[in-house]
């Protein structure tokens, strides 16, 4: 199994005077050897926000959230992911066939960890 490491460019939506068509470089990354369940987005300036592969793919047809991360559809072909944290909100904005193109690769490395059960 082998890491997944998408480039990409997204636009974050601020209250600070950004150019309206300005995004910036955002790092997706996967690495089933580490943690087979999660993804992570790299933002500029900041550290790397991990959370459920899961979470991100249900985000993509329907709002949906965890903690400090919510990711939602946003018209046809745009996605939010918005982080909270104790500085503040960063929200996100992704084509979603970015975000589809990656969870595509992810699943490609390495299939969906499903939950263990046990038999009888």
């Amino acid at each position: 199994m082998s890491v997944v490491e998408q480039y990409a460019r997204a636009h974050i939506v601020s209250d600070v005077d950004i150019a309206e068509d300005e995004s910036v470089p955002v790092v997706l990354r996967y690495d089933p050897e580490t943690d087979p369940r999660s993804v992570r987005i790299g933002l500029p300036g900041t550290p790397e926000w991990t959370f459920s592969r899961a979470l991100l793919e249900q985000g993509l047809r329907a709002p949906v959230g965890s903690g400090e991360i919510r990711v939602w559809p946003c018209g046809r072909v745009q996605a939010v992911v918005e982080f909270h944290s104790p500085q503040g909100v960063s929200v996100v904005q992704f084509e979603q066939k970015t975000l589809l193109r990656f969870l595509r690769r992810t699943y490609m490395a390495a299939a969906p960890v499903r939950a263990n059960t046990a038999s009888p």
